[in-house]
């Protein structure tokens, strides 16, 4: 017992001297990622999918709006369909969803983007015999996907924008 609580502790020494600090809370110098994340608009994104994207997006990036966004993220969808598991007679029982996202950060005042990157999520779903019960599976694996899409995005973002907050010195509080 004593050899494992040995282990654990010097596993949380490690931890501390290898400059792990925590995403989301808050620091001694420097914003809280969720100030950081409410500074950032996302524009309508288009078709259906682009819908829910966006909807995913606004949710986590600012749940509460924001008195004026500093810079935007613009988002590119594209959406597949890959049949799985074919039977005999070419038909197929399975299917993954794939929706690639390609993202971009830019300020507002205009100028280069900051930040891109691409994203891609698969998804998969039964093809039934009930072609309603197939579309209700299509839409929840779309559902899931633009869900992915969403949190990868706002991962990036997140890391993006704590990065530039420490490198800009903090403004003094009063």
């Amino acid at each position: 017992m004593s050899r494992l609580r040995t282990v654990f502790v010097f596993t949380l020494l490690g931890l501390a001297a290898c400059g792990f600090e925590p995403l989301y809370g808050t620091k001694e110098r420097g914003a809280e990622t969720e100030a950081l994340l409410s500074q950032i608009a996302v524009p309508p994104i288009a078709d259906r999918l682009g819908q829910l994207v966006r909807t995913e997006l606004t949710n986590r990036l600012n749940p509460r709006p924001a008195p004026a966004a500093r810079f935007s993220v613009s988002v590119t969808l594209t959406e597949s369909s890959q049949g799985l598991a074919v039977r005999r007679d070419a038909s197929a029982t399975r299917a993954n969803m794939i929706i690639d996202a390609s993202f971009s950060l830019a300020a507002i005042s205009g100028g280069e983007a900051l930040l891109t990157g691409e994203i891609r999520s698969i998804n998969g779903y039964d093809i039934l015999t009930s072609d309603f019960a197939t579309l209700a599976a299509e839409k929840d694996a779309r559902r899931r996907g633009a869900r992915d899409v969403a949190d990868a995005i706002v991962d990036r973002l997140s890391i993006y924008m704590a990065r530039l907050a420490n490198q800009s010195p903090a403004p003094a509080q009063r």
